[in-house]
């Protein structure tokens, strides 16, 4: 067995990110040197496991090391639907944000792919229709509009024509135009 590495005492704010990994491993076997406290618990595998174990479709992914975004039920999601639509100047905030993301969900499912990006601020953006992928800053192709307008349009209460000629989405790219894929429900 080699003899142990002796690390050097760092300062935290001098280390960048990627060396402090780098050091992390080696604190692992030398926890005494290490220079910031050593986060103790399951590996990434080990969580990644377990949540596959439980069977549940939102937790740890263990590809990326993020959370993974949990699944909004149907049933959940069309009743919150429905309720946007019997009352959609009453509905409140938690109604239209659940019914926003349910049907972001349902366009991304659908409609699988990463060439359009899907923005309904504040309450979600997703990437859709299959094509050519961005990976970096501005995606070329962006739809953009207000949870009213996009809940109308997910229930075919408003025409993508109708909702463009009225100025209520902003399409911009040549692949922004989601009329083939509307109305969802």
């Amino acid at each position: 067995m080699p003899p142990p590495l002796s690390l050097p005492r760092v300062s935290r704010a001098f280390v960048p990110p990627g060396d402090r990994v780098l050091l992390t491993r080696f604190a692992r076997e030398l926890p005494e040197k290490a220079p910031w406290p050593v986060r103790k618990g399951p590996s990434v595998a080990t969580r990644g496991a377990e949540c596959a174990d439980a069977g549940t479709s939102a937790g740890w992914n263990g590809q990326t090391g993020t959370m993974a975004r949990a699944r909004i039920d149907d049933a959940v999601g069309t009743a919150a639907v429905r309720a946007w639509a019997t009352d959609t100047e009453g509905a409140g905030r938690d109604i239209r944000a659940l019914a926003v993301r349910y049907t972001l969900q349902l366009l991304a499912e659908q409609a699988s792919g990463n060439t359009l990006e899907v923005r309904v601020p504040p309450f979600g953006a997703v990437q859709c229709i299959a094509g050519p992928r961005h990976t970096r800053g501005t995606p070329p192709n962006v739809v953009e509009t207000d949870a009213a307008t996009w809940l109308a349009l997910a229930t075919g209460a408003l025409s993508w024509p109708d909702g463009l000629a009225a100025g209520r989405i902003h399409a911009s790219g040549q692949r922004a135009d989601l009329a083939g894929q509307l109305p969802l429900l």
